[in-house]
């Protein structure tokens, strides 16, 4: 390009020579344990499922929804969809689904960012 008559080989072997030939070390992976099975509940309001999905409008603006299933008929309990769902309202959707069929056994979900509210977890 700058009138040096280098070609790729020979640019090649001048990096190997003055050893910028590092290596790139591989990332190390964190070591998890199996996860148990999941159990399959035996009746309703047994185990409850619940996470977050998202979709966005034809003008670009994005929405969300919140979805409580039951694990055992895969009944679909509630859903919250709206442009933002606040820790306040999420828990206004489930204190509304405790109150209609009663309070589960144990509730599912992800370790997704929607769940780090301390209003939420309490």
């Amino acid at each position: 390009m700058k009138g040096f008559g280098w070609n790729h080989k020979r640019v090649y072997r001048i990096y190997r020579e003055l050893e910028l030939n590092l290596r790139i070390k591989p990332r190390k992976r964190i070591v998890r344990e199996r996860p148990e099975p999941l159990a399959v509940p035996a009746g309703i309001n047994q185990a409850w499922s619940m996470d977050f999905m998202h979709d966005q409008l034809s003008d670009g603006r994005g929405f969300r929804l919140f979805n409580v299933i039951d694990d055992f008929n895969r009944e679909g309990l509630g859903i919250e969809v709206d442009l933002s769902l606040p820790a306040a309202r999420v828990i206004r959707a489930l204190e509304q689904i405790i109150e209609w069929r009663g309070q589960p056994g144990m509730m599912r979900c992800d370790n997704g960012p929607e769940y780090i509210s301390g209003a939420l977890l309490a």
